[in-house]
């Protein structure tokens, strides 16, 4: 910043140079742009403060759904209260699979297959609930 002996030197440069009639217009029109320089400042950091808000909003957000799709992640599946889970027999790496095989060239088509025998009991199953 200019001191006081500093603005008395060029205000009296500014007076020989403009003359008297001028110069209070210049001082006008001085104050009005520093009044639009100092407001486009303001404005522009304004503007800027927003856009660095906005962008921290946006990395929060994306950090909020990463953070939940990895919680998702690591939660289990549960069954629903009142269910019992359903554990599968570990798959054995050495069994084959069998495929079908197609019927020799000497079956008949138009021979019927034998049926296998169905075994039904005529026992009536026994219900746990019903003796008390």
């Amino acid at each position: 910043m200019l001191s006081f002996p500093h603005l008395v030197v060029l205000f009296v440069i500014a007076l020989v140079v403009f003359g008297p009639e001028k110069l209070p217009e210049l001082a006008r029109m001085l104050g009005k742009a520093t009044a639009e320089f100092r407001k486009m400042t303001t404005d522009f950091r304004f503007a800027l403060e927003d856009e660095v808000r906005e962008l921290d909003r946006q990395k929060r957000i994306r950090d909020e759904e990463t953070a939940a799709a990895a919680n998702a992640a690591q939660a289990a599946p549960s069954a629903p209260e009142g269910t019992v889970e359903r554990t599968l027999p570990p798959a054995d790496a050495t069994a084959q699979v069998e495929t079908p095989q197609p019927p020799p060239p000497d079956a008949d088509p138009a021979k019927p297959k034998p049926q296998e025998a169905v075994n039904i009991s005529n026992e009536k199953a026994s219900d746990d609930n019903t003796a008390v």
